[in-house]
């Protein structure tokens, strides 16, 4: 193995390309750990930066035969490793906005069907309450829509007190029944 150490790196290369595992070893050794600092600077992650040279190591060792190298070893693996840097960093870039999309495609859909809901109950609300008979309606809506006391009620409509409590929880007790479940979500909507 020495014998390697004193190789140029153009001599391990072409070592290399007719498939010497010690060839490849030994430019594995001289260069892993320079460009591993250099990725782990640009992508700032331990992991991603160790990930991106293990996978410029692996394509070195598989496409050793057909890859052409112009000037240097080493110019070579730094030209190769700045590149899958910027195309990881891409992905990774266009990984975040499928993301930001998707999340905000799937909060619209929520929000579209979640207002398609609250339109129908509403719906359903309505037309029970306009079932009440005229009267109770009348104080229903006073005391729930325009948000009147049971006295600005009597007042108004010129009944009791004890008549507008009354109409009210006969009106209640009315939409309780029609809507069951519903009617815990009615008090939510007629305020």
């Amino acid at each position: 193995m020495t014998k390697y150490k004193l190789l140029t790196d153009l001599q391990l290369w072409d070592l290399l390309k007719s498939g010497d595992r010690h060839a490849y070893a030994e430019i594995y050794e001289r260069y892993f750990s320079v460009l591993y600092l250099h990725a782990r600077n640009r992508l700032k992650d331990v992991e991603e930066a160790e990930d991106v040279v293990q996978e410029l190591f692996l394509d070195l060792w598989s496409s050793s035969e057909s890859t052409v190298i112009r000037s240097s070893v080493q110019s070579y693996l730094f030209t190769s490793i700045r590149n899958r840097i910027l195309n990881f960093i891409a992905h990774k870039s266009h990984q975040e906005k499928y993301k930001v999309v998707t999340a905000s495609t799937c909060n619209f859909e929520s929000i579209t069907d979640h207002l398609v809901r609250e339109r129908m109950l509403r719906k359903l609300i309505e037309q029970e309450i306009e079932a009440l008979p005229p009267k109770m309606k009348k104080v229903f809506f006073m005391s729930r829509r325009e948000h009147m006391t049971y006295l600005e009620i009597a007042e108004k409509l010129n009944i009791t007190e004890q008549s507008v409590r009354s109409h009210v929880k006969n009106a209640l007790k009315v939409l309780r029944v029609k809507l069951g479940v519903l009617f815990y979500i009615l008090l939510f909507f007629s305020k």
